[in-house]
């Protein structure tokens, strides 16, 4: 699974997928345009309430119930879609007019309340909300949230969230955010209607909510999460949205694995694939044809050190391993060109990347590697043997194994790939500091900016910072960036923080990926975006 934000907010930790039960769901069949209820394969999300969606799966089911504040144009800039306008003289106090005539799916007409106790819920510590961090830079969120250890917090509600009518609302900052717009596009700051609460007051959500949740999106819930197995929507034909949906509904199948999903798809049992298997991508185009495609992700994949564990804590090693690794073969033979060699520590598609800032510590150079290696304390340095942890649920042993060979043959040092059951235990084991190794990560941008790249996986306190990484100048490049008065003055304060990273090489940079697909003969424009999502407006059944 991938998280965005690792989480929480965000990181793909590849993507999960879960096992169709048998029975669950409708055998798809003909059907008239208007009348197709597309099937796609997920894995079990982890929450359907917004504020505590903040992975993959979840985020796709959150994509066709809800409709974002925002949307993002070709330049990854923000551009308006549930908001009318978001405007701010100082990038601190911020002002949010509601396009009028929405509407919950039960009927609610969406107001600034509607964010408001929304906001208000995933920020308050107590209901312990995995986008909860996300609400940080909200005056008042420190007081929902004491870091004293066994403290109560002292508000219930965020002081910079004030109505100014029933369309539009306030939003007053910690200090200036030059990102703040792009970041309402991100799954927590979704509404809720009034029906979502049992208490408003002290912003408590009703438990079932999840589980037959209500948006203002272009499909609504039918029924409710069927865990394990199915989660059924149907075009919200009220929906205000300006693109409508040309089909009748999106079943969201549930799979234990991807290899299961792809069986079902060649079956007639299911509509899409949003990730061919790695072990099925020789045979998917000629299984087929042109149902087989990819776009554009901003998915990155990275190789994780553990700085606190003596074994990586040289930068010397570090480099040594990075410059023993061929990517580009990796790629090549594992991949088969489905994902693309990264040099650089965020991705291509935000504003402000700049290829290959990785430099020669990414470059392949077996001598070079070993003779750095050697210098540094060779394998006695890291005990004897190099480990990669990752996640068995994900597809990764292949990549890692060959990653391994290479290492072996380059540093002259045994290493072993160390499989984890889950990728959450993975990342439990690493936030314990656990002894494993170095350990595979993944992450999905939550919104297109290059500090989503760099403030959670590596500032001190990031929420994704698995790996120990501290850097006092960092810090400061990437909040200096966050308090900028233009994006372009952001974007060079955020490369100076990347150029750190750089030099201190706490992770290797390995591949970004690109959305790799397949759909069945009954449903044409399939499209996915760079979430990892299927575009669900775009669907239509395939002309007989």
């Amino acid at each position: 699974m991938t998280k965005s934000r690792l989480t929480t907010p965000g990181l793909l930790l590849a993507a999960i997928a879960v096992t169709l039960l048998a029975g669950c769901g409708k055998k798809p069949g003909a059907a008239a345009p208007q009348d197709l209820v597309v099937s796609i394969g997920i894995g079990e999300p982890k929450s359907l309430i917004p504020s505590s969606t903040t992975e993959t799966e979840g985020a796709k089911v959150m994509d066709a119930l809800f409709t974002s504040l925002v949307d993002y144009d070709k330049d990854m800039r923000p551009v308006d879609l549930a908001a009318e306008s978001i405007t701010t003289q100082d990038n601190k106090v911020w002002v949010i007019k509601l396009l009028p005539g929405w509407t919950f799916h039960n009927g609610e007409p969406v107001i600034a309340d509607s964010y408001i106790n929304a906001w208000n819920a995933g920020a308050w510590g107590p209901n312990a909300h995995d986008g909860n961090n996300f609400f940080v830079k909200i005056a008042g969120y420190d007081a929902m949230n004491p870091t004293r250890k066994g403290a109560t917090p002292t508000a219930k509600k965020l002081t910079g969230l004030r109505k100014l009518d029933d369309l539009s609302f306030e939003v007053t900052l910690t200090s200036p955010y030059v990102n703040f717009k792009s970041m309402l596009g991100y799954t927590a700051f979704l509404p809720l209607p009034a029906a979502a609460f049992t208490d408003l007051a002290n912003n408590q959500i009703d438990p079932a909510f999840q589980d037959a949740p209500i948006g203002q999106g272009p499909f609504r819930m039918q029924g409710k999460w069927q865990h394990d197995q199915l989660i059924q929507t149907v075009r919200y034909e009220k929906y205000a949205g300006a693109g409508k949906p040309h089909v009748a509904g999106v079943d969201f199948k549930i799979y234990q694995t991807q290899t299961t999903q792809y069986q079902d798809l060649l079956a007639g049992q299911l509509d899409i694939v949003p990730q061919i298997p790695l072990e099925n991508l020789s045979g998917a185009i000629a299984d087929l044809g042109a149902r087989y495609k990819t776009s554009p992700a901003s998915t990155i994949q990275i190789l994780a050190f553990p700085t606190f564990d003596p074994r990586f804590s040289k930068v010397e090693i570090r480099r040594a391993i990075s410059k023993a690794i061929d990517r580009d073969e990796i790629i090549q033979k594992i991949f088969l060109t489905s994902q693309a060699p990264l040099r650089s520590f965020v991705s291509p598609l935000v504003p402000g990347y700049r290829p290959n800032t990785c430099g020669e510590a990414c470059v392949f150079n077996p001598q070079k590697a070993r003779a750095l290696f050697n210098a540094a304390g060779g394998p006695a340095a890291v005990k004897g043997r190099i480990e990669i942890a990752y996640n068995v649920d994900g597809g990764h042993k292949p990549w890692v194994d060959a990653t391994c060979n290479q290492l072996r043959t380059n540093l002259g040092v045994e290493c072993l790939g160390n499989p984890q059951p889950k990728f959450a235990e993975m990342l439990t084991k690493a936030e314990h500091k656990e002894p494993m190794g170095m350990f595979r990560m993944g992450w999905v941008f939550d919104y297109p900016a290059m500090e989503n790249y760099l403030w959670p996986l590596y500032s001190t306190h990031g929420s994704s910072n698995y790996y120990g990484y501290s850097n006092p100048q960092f810090d400061h490049l990437v909040e200096a960036g966050d308090q900028a008065a233009t994006p372009e003055a952001a974007t060079a304060l955020y490369q100076q923080a990347e150029d750190l990273l750089v030099r201190d090489v706490p992770v290797l940079p390995l591949r970004y990926a690109l959305n790799s697909f397949g759909h069945s003969t009954r449903v044409a424009n399939v499209e996915m975006d760079m979430f990892f999502r299927v575009k669900l407006l775009d669907l239509t059944a395939a002309p007989n």
